[in-house]
């Protein structure tokens, strides 16, 4: 399994499952969103696994403070700019890719392997 974790340190959601698999001693990689957000083609992936609508965090400080709920907006552009309105932990898993704590969908992809 090639795993990455992407999400913040301060979500407890990542925490939990960062956690997930240091117990099962799944090696992943992790993507700090304060840090570094999301390339294009990164978002292209997770889009396609996901859909683009589930990705953006609707419910968060970020989309409120930047008034999305009253603008039209392009999503995907809004979203390569201010990774903070992404939702997390997004877990991919090559082509296929997971939004939150989702054990048994990575208990499957490790079935799978």
């Amino acid at each position: 399994m090639n795993v990455q974790v992407i999400g913040t340190k301060k979500c407890q959601e990542t925490r939990k499952t960062e956690r997930y698999f240091k117990e099962r001693k799944i090696p992943y990689q992790f993507v700090d969103l304060t840090l570094r957000g999301l390339s294009k083609g990164e978002l292209d992936k997770v889009k396609s696994a996901v859909g683009l609508e589930s990705l953006m965090d609707k419910t968060g400080k970020e989309y409120a403070k930047r008034n999305l709920q009253y603008l039209v907006h392009n999503v995907e552009e809004q979203l390569l700019a201010y990774p903070a309105l992404l939702k997390t932990p997004i877990v991919r898993n090559g082509a296929k890719a997971t939004i939150g704590y989702c054990p048994a969908v990575w208990q499957e992809w490790q079935q799978k392997e």
